[in-house]
């Protein structure tokens, strides 16, 4: 739910974007007719259901139910006006005048997705839309909501700076209020400053610590004092681009520059830490925060413009007692605040607060910041580890605790392991129009597609550029399910069905409503025979083909529903299952139950990586990426342009680089026991003649191997090559061309 405020004048639009999803729209006013056109006939089933709490999602609600409060409505009488019932079309859209100042709530009521029904609908989001009137009306900039209720929160204006307080465990929030606003950040160890010593956040140890080219906000961020003790640790971080530890903005730089005089960064902090009895310095090495500034090609400091919109934000714990100080940075000489110095604000929460670790991530440029989300599994994995890395929007183990990647790795090739896959992108495509868009849209051949079925293909661009890879499972006539690794899939689809006129088809996103788990290795077939039924019409377990599924329930015709294909990314018999998060951890506790007879293992994203590249399974970002088609990413048996008569987005191009193929992928088998990295330059002599897209050692070949795309003159199995570390010619690995996979090459053990 959201709440807008509208004037007289006002139009008011909302958008069912993906379709199929119904809103409900409730006007909150003095004149009951404020908003035009509005039948508030129907319960307001999202408001009677808000319940407040303390932690974000009940203080949201708090906040809905005061306006409530605020209007005299009671919560569990309140009504709405109901739009978009029955199969509305993606982009349907319900305009409304506004005749007098309110406040409307807007509200995507949702409901479980059924994963056996016919047609899967899983619930999506609506946009709100206000066209103001007077679009000069003086707005006050609205801060985003906080995220509990504050201890305490000041406003640092442009120019100046501000130092503050705060205890151990106490979150500090510094928000960018209009955008593009950098933020200098200091923060003192409080204790030791009261006996006179000052540690404070220092450069050089983060940056060792941290094992990075420089300490900046982000994924497993954490700033330390030179002692090597922690001062605060990054909780969130909406924007992802930061500074490199530089110096905040000094009375020299401006004077250098031909501006004596100007005000500074370091000048606001030196006056405002003096009453701490914090020496003054001519330049404070601070955490730069929304300052955009990265390394290039040559290694040298660069700025831009900052990356940062209205109402970004960065939420830092303080790890013990501090003494901060925050910045609005008043440099208005280059791009360093856009320009244009604007106000930053601070809110500090309670230590008893609970937040969600995560980093925003935007699909497209006028996208909201999307946060990293915790998977169903989470609970149960994160018993096992507390290693964690973010992926694709999810957060996934990377290993496990008293198991380690080579254990789990041992386990998928010899018994059998389970894996955290949720992070897959599910779309449901559905509707009349949903085989021809896919048929358009994917190097497969859709039609020949049967239900049950699943195939693997490949997504491309007018160029021939791999959009992404994705297997594709028929549950209908009119109904497809498409998994891919991006979330931006949906949105590529989207667009191709606008372009192609095709009106019947949505393309709706149901990843957060479908988690799986991937269960692979030898014994996979038997452990899961103990748990899944299979109803009338769909295949036993034990007689499910390769690249086949079956709909059944776990432990019998009343357990709760699941889909199960015969699929996985490991080069291994295996399953993949697909259950609804309600019942994701009764499906772990079931696996990892029953699994301990064949001594399963968890397995962790550094294991599988192992995996992959022996088996010759390629990766988004490593074997192809929009500048790469299907056979130089070594998945040309995807595109089968014979047998395929119809076209589809990027066909002529993959005509002509299949006639003319410049590189291609091989695999590379290392004489010494170094390993190869992602992004190494492949020698012949002086010339480089390819790069490693991914490198490991193979514990079943007990040698480093690689994935290569190279030059196709030199593709011949034997041929010998040299991998260059350092700058290419310092250092050099000797290798020989081999083909792929290392690893069961004719797929026999996946297929057994």
């Amino acid at each position: 739910m959201t709440a807008v405020r509208v004037f007289g004048g006002d139009r008011l639009d909302v958008v069912d974007h993906y379709g199929r999803q119904p809103a409900e729209l409730t006007v909150l006013a003095t004149d009951p007719r404020a908003v035009v056109g509005t039948r508030p006939d129907a319960p307001a089933t999202v408001l009677r259901h808000l319940i407040p709490g303390p932690d974000e999602n009940g203080y949201a609600a708090a906040r809905i139910l005061s306006l409530l409060s605020d209007h005299h409505v009671h919560q569990q009488d309140s009504t709405a006006t109901r739009l978009f019932d029955g199969p509305s079309p993606a982009g349907a859209r319900v305009s409304f005048a506004v005749d007098a100042d309110a406040v409307v709530l807007v509200a995507a009521p949702a409901a479980a997705m059924d994963l056996t029904g016919p047609e899967p609908n899983p619930p999506s989001e609506v946009r709100v839309e206000v066209h103001r009137a007077d679009p000069r009306r003086p707005q006050v900039r609205e801060l985003p909501a906080p995220l509990a209720e504050p201890l305490w929160e000041t406003r640092v204006d442009a120019a100046t700076a501000s130092s503050y307080e705060v205890g151990a465990g106490q979150f500090i929030q510094i928000i960018d209020v209009a955008g593009q606003q950098c933020s200098d950040f200091l923060a003192f160890d409080a204790r030791a400053l009261g006996d006179g010593a000052e540690f404070g956040l220092d450069a050089t140890t983060t940056r060792t610590i941290g094992g990075g080219a420089y300490p900046r906000p982000g994924l497993f961020g954490k700033f330390f004092d030179s002692r090597a003790r922690p001062l605060v640790e990054v909780v969130r971080d909406t924007v992802g681009r930061h500074d490199t530890f530089a110096l905040a903005c000094t009375a020299k730089y401006y004077a250098d520059l031909g501006y004596p005089g100007h005000v500074n960064c370091t000048d606001n902090f030196n006056a405002t830490l003096s009453r701490f009895g914090v020496q003054p310095r001519r330049g404070w090495p601070a955490l730069n925060l929304f300052y955009n500034t990265a390394f290039d090609a040559q290694h040298q400091l660069v700025s831009d413009e900052p990356w940062s919109r209205p109402g970004d934000y960065v939420l830092l714990r303080a790890c013990s007692d501090l003494v901060c100080a925050s910045s609005a940075c008043p440099d208005d000489i280059d791009a360093a605040n856009g320009w244009l110095p604007t106000d930053i604000h601070v809110r500090v929460y309670d230590s008893t607060r609970r937040f969600s670790v995560a980093v925003g991530h935007r699909l497209t440029p006028d996208s909201e910041p999307v946060l990293t989300k915790p998977t169903a599994f989470a609970n149960r994995t994160g018993a096992l580890t507390s290693n964690f890395t973010e992926y694709k929007g999810y957060w996934l183990p990377n290993s496990f605790d008293n198991h380690g990647p080579h254990q789990e790795y041992w386990a998928c090739r010899e018994r059998v392991a389970v894996m955290d896959l949720s992070a897959l992108r599910k779309f449901e495509v559905l509707g009349p129009d949903a085989e021809e868009l896919l048929q358009a849209t994917l190097t497969r051949d859709v039609r020949r597609l049967s239900r049950g079925q699943v195939v693997y293909s490949a997504m491309c661009t007018e160029a021939g550029g791999v959009v992404d890879d994705c297997t594709v499972l028929r549950l209908g006539d009119n109904n497809f399910r498409f998994i891919g690794g991006d979330p931006y899939d949906g949105i590529w689809l989207r667009t191709q069905a606008e372009r192609l006129g095709l009106g019947q088809v949505w393309i709706k996103d149901s990843s957060d409503h479908m988690h799986n788990l991937a269960v692979q290795g030898p014994s996979s077939r038997e452990l899961l025979c103990e748990l899944i039924w299979s109803p009338p019409g769909q295949p036993a377990l034990r007689d499910l083909g390769w690249f086949r599924f079956l709909i059944g329930r776990l432990d019998g015709p009343e357990g709760p529903p699941l889909l199960v294909s015969r699929t996985g990314y490991t080069g291994e018999l295996g399953y993949e299952l697909w259950i609804h998060p309600n019942d994701a951890e009764t499906l772990w506790d079931r696996v990892w139950e029953a699994g301990q007879a064949y001594g399963l293992a968890p397995l962790g994203l550094e294991a599988l990586e192992l995996l992959r590249v022996e088996s010759g399974l390629v990766a988004a970002g490593h074997e192809f990426d929009e500048q790469t088609d299907p056979f130089e990413a070594g998945i040309g048996f995807t595109v089968p342009l014979k047998s395929k008569s119809d076209d589809f987005v990027g066909r002529d191009a993959l005509i002509e680089r299949k006639a003319h193929p410049q590189r291609a992928l091989v695999g590379l088998r290392l004489d010494g026991n170094e390993v190869a990295a992602h992004g190494d330059c492949v020698h012949i002599g002086r010339s480089q003649v390819g790069v490693v897209t991914s490198g490991i050692r193979s514990p079943v070949l007990g040698a480093g191997i690689a994935l290569c795309r190279i030059a196709v003159q030199y593709t011949a199995p034997g041929t010998r090559v040299e991998v260059g570390k350092l700058d290419g010619h310092r250092k050099r690995l000797a290798a020989t061309v081999t083909t792929v996979p290392f690893y069961d090459p004719d797929k026999i053990r996946p297929r057994s």
